[in-house]
């Protein structure tokens, strides 16, 4: 694939900028329109969604950072190697916090304001990765199936070698799970719900993709990758919020 889609003079169009810019201002419109179909100021959905595009991007590379600092130290990997590097756990607890705490200061709920982002942040996500495929990270591993990808420009994946197309799954279960959150959005009524599930489907779809994918540079715990251990207990936090947004009547 090739990530340079327009270059004129100094500047070069690239394409995953261009699907990250997509999809947010995507996800920004869709958020409005939630907000302003359930009576909330969609101005606040605009103030939230730059605060967490900043300080969300800060956090993933920050965590990422993290968990090579075993490697850095080692001197198996210099922090050059490693500064395109980025985990998006790190972007999505870290706009859970800026989240909490935008909503503290403007007095409103932040779980009804989770049931609003959730949607969007998986749609942006569909688009990011396609923005992946397209700069060729976060790629599969090498596979002999015929369900595969092979890179003949790319700067982070191996060139001339099948791959099993992360980026596509991926992007297809991000996707998937905008529907489904949609779709859900129109039957489940209590505040959280939507959010919770959003935490269920996306914990599930990257502790499966982890198993397929090549870029090993995204360090691991014990077996598992950062981002499976990471899921294993954000699936957990999402059922159990789930099931006490569900009983509970009172909205905070």
């Amino acid at each position: 694939m090739y990530n340079n889609i327009l270059t004129i003079g100094r500047f070069t169009l690239h394409g995953y900028g261009l699907m990250i810019g997509i999809g947010f201002i995507l996800g920004l419109l869709w958020g409005m329109h939630l907000a302003k179909k359930r009576g909330m100021d969609s101005n606040l959905v605009i103030d939230l969604a730059f605060f967490i595009f900043v300080l969300g991007f800060a956090g993933g590379k920050i965590l990422f950072i993290i968990t090579m600092i075993p490697d850095i130290i080692n001197g198996k990997y210099a922090f050059g190697d490693i500064s395109n590097g980025f985990v998006v756990y790190g972007g999505i607890i870290t706009a859970l916090f800026v989240g909490f705490i935008f909503c503290k200061i403007k007095k409103i709920s932040f779980l009804e304001m989770g049931d609003i982002i959730a949607p969007s942040t998986a749609l942006v996500q569909g688009f990011g990765r396609i923005g992946c495929l397209l700069a060729g990270c976060c790629y599969g591993m090498e596979t002999h199936s015929p369900f595969s990808i092979t890179f003949s420009h790319s700067d982070y994946a191996p060139n001339g070698v099948a791959l099993f197309p992360s980026q596509p799954v991926s992007s297809a279960l991000n996707f998937i799970n905008f529907a489904i959150l949609t779709i859900a959005s129109m039957k489940f009524d209590k505040p959280g719900q939507i959010f919770a599930l959003y935490l269920i489907n996306y914990s599930i779809g990257r502790f499966g993709i982890e198993f397929f994918r090549g870029d090993l540079i995204r360090g691991s715990v014990g077996i598992l990758s950062t981002s499976q251990f990471i899921s294993v207990f954000i699936f957990i936090f999402g059922i159990a919020f789930f099931i006490y947004n569900t009983k509970r009547t009172k909205i905070s």
